[in-house]
Parts: structure tokens; C-alpha cells; sequence
């Protein structure tokens, strides 16, 4: 039986995770399993992700962006609970890049 408890994690994904349409890649991979939050790039390199839904449905989404888009070549993904008391989705959305 699928769950059906909702969590919300942050993920940061390292490697050559930029220029390779891995935000879109994340965000269409999103969809097609019914999540919502954003993703967006970081000055760092990493590409950031906030990903609401049913825990199977994230934990999904999480082991595939260890492999990410056809050309990304992802070292590793962080994963931390993510408090969004603050914070409301609507669906999955590519956020602007973070400058500092």
C-alpha cells in the first residue's frame, strides 16, 4: 500500500548539476509524480529543490535526482526535513537563481 503521509524535504545536489536542464528535468520529473515545491540553481554550483507530497512519491523523486537529467553527472544529494510553515506551493515551479 502506497503512503499517503505528506513531508516536505530540501535537497541540494552537487555536481554538474547547471547547464544541463536539470531544473527542468527536476520539474517535469515533479509533475509526472504529482509533487509540488521549486527548484532552482545556487551560486555554489548545486541545484536547490523544495519538494512537497505522499512520502513514497518524494522519496521517488529524491533517488532519481541522483542520477538527474541525461547530461548532469550528480556526486551527491543532501536531503533535510524542511519546515514550510511559511510557505505555500502551487504545483512545481522554477524559482530564479540564487545570487549570493
Amino acid at each position: 500500500m502506497a503512503s499517503s503521509n505528506i513531508v516536505t524535504k530540501r535537497l541540494q545536489i552537487h555536481g554538474r548539476v547547471q547547464g544541463v536542464s536539470y531544473r527542468y528535468w527536476t520539474q517535469t520529473t515533479a509533475h509526472t509524480l504529482g509533487l509540488s515545491g521549486w527548484v532552482r540553481n545556487r551560486s555554489d554550483g548545486s541545484v536547490e529543490a523544495m519538494v512537497s507530497g505522499p512520502e513514497d512519491a518524494v522519496e521517488n523523486l529524491i533517488k532519481a535526482c541522483g542520477q538527474g537529467s541525461p547530461f548532469a553527472k550528480v556526486s551527491r544529494v543532501d536531503v533535510e526535513d524542511a519546515d514550510t510553515s511559511d510557505e505555500w506551493f502551487d504545483g512545481f515551479e522554477i524559482k530564479p537563481s540564487v545570487k549570493a
